[in-house]
Order: C-alpha cells, then structure tokens, then sequence
C-alpha cells in the first residue's frame, strides 16, 4: 500500500499491519523472546550477516517491535526509524553515536532538562563543545553554526515556555556547514508537525508521551536517513537501550487512537489557553496557538495543530502554585504530557528539577510556571475545573 497517499488515523491503525499476522491473529502478536532458532545454519548466517530478512536476537530486533517501529516511520514520513527504552536513551543515544572528542554541537537553552544535562555535563566530559543559543534568537543560532559545527540539536515546541524554533530555516543554515540537524518533535506529534519535511535529518521522540498516550509505558524513537539511523541502531545494539515487545506492543494499540487523541487535545488546549488568557489572576499564558504568541505565525507555518501542552504563570509567588494545583479535581500532578488525562506540575518539580532556581530564572521559567497537558476529557469540564480552583487563590 502506498501510505503517502493515506491520512494520518488510517496510517496510525494499518502502518505495519498489511502482512497477515501467524495464526491469522487479527491483531500484533508478542513475540517474547530472546531468540530465533534456526534449522539451517546457512539461513542463519545470512540473515546474521543482513543478507536475508529475519530475526537473530531480540537487543538487535524483533517482530513485534518492528510493526511499531513501522507505524512511526511512516507518520514521521522517514526511510528509517530504530526504537529505544526511552526517550533518553533516543536522545542519549544519538549524540553519543554520532559524536566524538572534537566536535562542536551548537543548540538552544530551552531543551528538555535531561537532554541539557547532557550538554552541560556529559558532552564536555568527552572533549564534546556544547554552545547554547538564545532559542528564538535565530540570527545568533546561524551565526554560531556557521563558525563550524557537527550537530544542531532542536527542539520545537519546547519544554516548558512552549517557544517555537523555525525550523526550516536553521536547517537550512547546518545543511550550509555540513552539520546534521536533530529535532525532538515530543511536544508535537507526527500529527502536528513533520519536521523531516522541513529539512531536518533526523527525528527523536519519547514516544512516552503522545505516541503511546496513555502514560503506562517507556519507550522513544529516532526517524531519519537510513544511513544516520543505521549509525544510531549500531550504538544501541551494542548500548542495550533495547525496546521490550510487550511495550512495544502496548504503544501499537496506543497510537491507533493518535490522531483522534491529538486533534481533541488540540482542542482542548486552545480553550483553555483562552480562558487562562483572560483571567486576572493568570499573568502569562504560553501557547503557540494563541495570537499573542511571538512564535504563533512560524507555528502556523510549519505545524498543523498547536498541541496538547501549555504553560502559565500565576499572579503572586509559588504559594499561588500550590494552592492552584492542590485543589483542582481533574488533573494528576505528576511529570509527564501527552496522556488521555490531564497532567500538570511546575518546572521545578516536572521537566527541569535538575536544575536550580537560578538556572530556571535565566532560561525564563518563573518559579510561578504551571505546565498543564490536557487530556481528552471534555474541555467545558476542565475550564469548570481551573476557574473554581483560580478563585481560592
């Protein structure tokens, strides 16, 4: 079937799904196990060697995984794609594969904490130059890459002041300086936005989040080249960061429902962003899909909804905080996006509680930040649910 003619919802359900499955199984069956046997060991050798399709050791792949692995490929409109335990290993993973003492990585300072805990502290470690740039200040994030780099590393929407990074012109900039352009497309989906149409190399996700949906798995993926994906998987291989089958498989029955979850997500957050907007208690509300954004008409560009994640921050100090979040009813408080429930924390406790108050301050995180992921609940109950705990404040 030629998928680049299918919709996104019919790619989500059917992507890996076309061969008839053993036993006439009408779903993903879970192959758990270690290895494959062989009764020739001539076949052995060659599909041990590449050069004949098949299976020899689940670290290296395996069937079920593989049909996921396919899915995201597909949404992700990609040659390649390899999975990986977590969202971390994705992106530990593929810094670590493709750079060596030497090399020069220019990206921004609004990454997710974890992966700038590795530009801070790892990278330097192996003789790895790590420069941050403003993130919407793309002049300067030009003129650095220009001075000669290997890798420039994105990320857009970002974790968790939602700013947006347009991405087709940096990539435009590394192509320039022979560097290799990585983009971590969690906050948005492959629902919302392609960034390997744009003119990125390679894609990571913790597929954690939106891909799996439902908050009860770990796993993360990188799109791209075959070539640079090939790298990347030989790394992990070796690295072990291997993807389970039966997460695999429970990620398989998450993303049928992608489509549908992110375009009611979607929607869910424009409305409360509106509302949050509005209210004389909120002093900020971060959300690319609202006018007021600085980054609104390059997210309208290049995505084709604004996500399921907001942030704001509240009137007052980080009691305001507390009080807000220990009185709503429909919300777990807990560090995570992207599930069928709604999810909400500040920075200091969720996407950057490795860093110091200080650090968060200069990245323009205020301690009085709220990162609120919708779920799919009924928007009218989750505006219900925000004003009557905005009034105890």
């Amino acid at each position: 079937m030629d998928f680049s003619k299918r919709k996104a919802g019919t790619k989500s359900v059917w992507a890996g799904e076309l061969e008839r499955f053993p036993y006439g199984s009408h779903t993903v069956p879970i192959t758990n196990t270690v290895t494959f046997a062989y009764d020739d060991i001539d076949e052995w050798y060659e599909v041990a060697k590449g050069n004949q399709k098949g299976d020899i050791y689940s670290r290296n792949t395996n069937p079920t995984v593989q049909v996921l692995e396919e899915k995201v490929r597909i949404l992700e409109k990609a040659e390649a794609v390899t999975s990986f335990s977590t969202g971390m290993a994705a992106i530990s993973n593929t810094l670590f594969a493709l750079l060596k003492p030497g090399d020069r990585v220019v990206s921004v300072k609004d990454t997710y904490g974890g992966t700038s805990r590795i530009f801070l502290e790892y990278l330097p470690k192996i003789n790895v130059e790590v420069t941050l740039c403003e993130t919407t200040d793309f002049e300067q994030i030009e003129e650095e890459i220009s001075k000669g780099c290997n890798l420039v590393y994105l990320e857009t929407p970002t974790n968790p002041t939602l700013k947006i990074i347009d991405l087709e012109r940096i990539a435009k900039a590394a192509k320039k300086a022979g560097a290799i352009t990585v983009t971590d497309n969690t906050f948005a989906s492959p629902i919302n936005q392609n960034p390997l149409e744009l003119g990125v190399d390679l894609v990571v996700h913790s597929g954690t989040k939106y891909l799996n949906g439902h908050s009860d798995t770990l796993c993360g993926f990188l799109c791209g080249s075959k070539e640079l994906v090939k790298e990347v998987f030989k790394y992990r291989e070796i690295n072990g960061a291997s993807l389970h089958p039966e997460t695999a498989y429970m990620v398989i029955r998450g993303i049928k429902t992608l489509e549908l979850r992110v375009e009611r997500q979607n929607e869910n957050a424009m409305a409360v962003a509106r509302f949050l907007k509005s209210h004389p208690k909120v002093n900020d509300v971060f959300y690319p899909g609202l006018d007021s954004h600085p980054g609104h008409d390059i997210a309208s560009k290049q995505m084709r909804g604004f996500g399921g994640v907001l942030s704001f921050s509240l009137k007052g100090d980080y009691e305001s905080v507390k009080t807000l979040l220990h009185n709503l009813s429909l919300v777990h408080l807990a560090a995570s996006l992207g599930s069928v429930s709604t999810l909400a924390g500040p920075p200091r406790t969720t996407s950057h509680v490795e860093l110091t108050e200080e650090q968060r301050k200069q990245l323009g995180i205020p301690e009085t930040l709220i990162r609120y992921s919708v779920g799919i609940e009924n928007k009218e109950d989750l505006i219900e649910d925000l004003e009557q705990a905005l009034k105890l404040i």
